[in-house]
């Protein structure tokens, strides 16, 4: 259950996705003056080097955070099937465009762990949050990888921040709920596991199921991947319903790069994987200004993250 690690996929895609949303919740939450609580069930290690021997063997971050701050390519021309198409380009030059307000966040967060610019350092979720809480804020990091969990460890052991800031070497989803409900009464909780077991996906639902009879009125934020698995397909229909039943609010969103489909090279006749071709994020109690930022900003990222024609996004809310 400990082959995962993040190191080898920080700042792709799906991290853009992810912290993009994330970024833009804790934004609305933060306007409030009432402490609040974020609880990562999920941590990982934190913070990542992009230079380093794990980023670099993958490679992914140049398809992600690393191609966002370089020019923009060309987007692709035909949507999948279904699908909203990417944004289209106009004759301007890409560069010249206004950067959607979301993403402009994000990179300007980005930023800040990397003055002289560049990504060489990435942020995680942990990070991303610690740097945006203000002092009276408290942060629950869970995080079971045993190598993470010391590499976490040292890591907010820099920042001397005393107090507020958890680091727990204990199952997430098995514990986590014990911070519910925060004596403040304000929550964000991001579940974000690895799946890389099965299983996974139906502790992400009984996670949230617990965690909502427990604080019903936190903000609750599910990402998780688009592959070619039935319980991937079942996650977000299923916490739609559990929104839904509870009477909540619900935000769903997808970001598409490539195909899904498994090729075979013409040459060596190799099977060839796509990868992660797409992931979604699913908030139960989103802030309200969240759904007007990701329209502005996905059909941007849908362009300058395509890889192929398949590219594209999906919004949709209720409750």
């Amino acid at each position: 259950m400990f082959s995962y690690r993040h190191a080898f996929h920080a700042g792709n895609h799906a991290d853009v996705l992810k912290h993009t949303v994330l970024i833009a919740t804790l934004d609305h939450l933060l306007e409030k003056e009432a402490a609040l609580t974020v609880v990562d069930t999920h941590a990982g290690a934190g913070l990542y080097r992009l230079d380093g021997d794990y980023a670099g063997t993958s490679g992914e971050a140049a398809e992600g955070v690393l191609r966002l701050l370089a020019e923009p390519e060309k987007a692709p021309d035909t949507p999948a099937p279904g699908t909203k198409p990417a944004a289209k380009k106009t004759a301007a030059p890409a560069a010249e465009k206004p950067l959607a307000e979301a993403i402009a966040r994000y990179l300007s967060v980005i930023h800040d762990f990397n003055p002289k610019g560049g990504a060489r350092v990435y942020p995680g979720s942990p990070f991303i949050v610690q740097h945006l809480l203000r002092d009276h804020d408290k942060l629950k990091l869970f995080e079971l990888h045993p190598t993470d969990a010391r590499t976490l460890d040292a890591n907010i052991a820099q920042l001397e921040a005393g107090r507020r800031i958890a680091v727990l070497r204990e199952d997430g989803f098995g514990s986590a709920t014990k911070f519910l409900p925060p004596p403040s009464r304000r929550a964000l909780v991001l579940m974000d596991p690895s799946y890389e077991m099965k299983t996974d996906y139906g502790r992400v639902l009984d996670f949230a199921a617990e965690a909502l009879k427990r604080f019903a009125t936190g903000t609750y934020a599910v990402w998780y991947p688009i592959i070619p698995r039935p319980e991937a397909h079942d996650l977000p229909r299923r916490l739609k319903t559990l929104a839904t039943k509870a009477g909540k609010s619900w935000l769903h969103a997808t970001l598409t790069i490539k195909s899904s489909k498994i090729t075979k090279d013409a040459a060596s006749g190799e099977t060839q994987r796509p990868g992660l071709p797409a992931s979604g994020m699913f908030l139960i109690n989103p802030p309200y200004t969240l759904k007007p930022l990701l329209a502005e900003a996905l059909p941007q990222l849908a362009e300058r993250l395509a890889q192929d024609r398949n590219a594209s996004y999906s919004l949709e809310s209720g409750g």
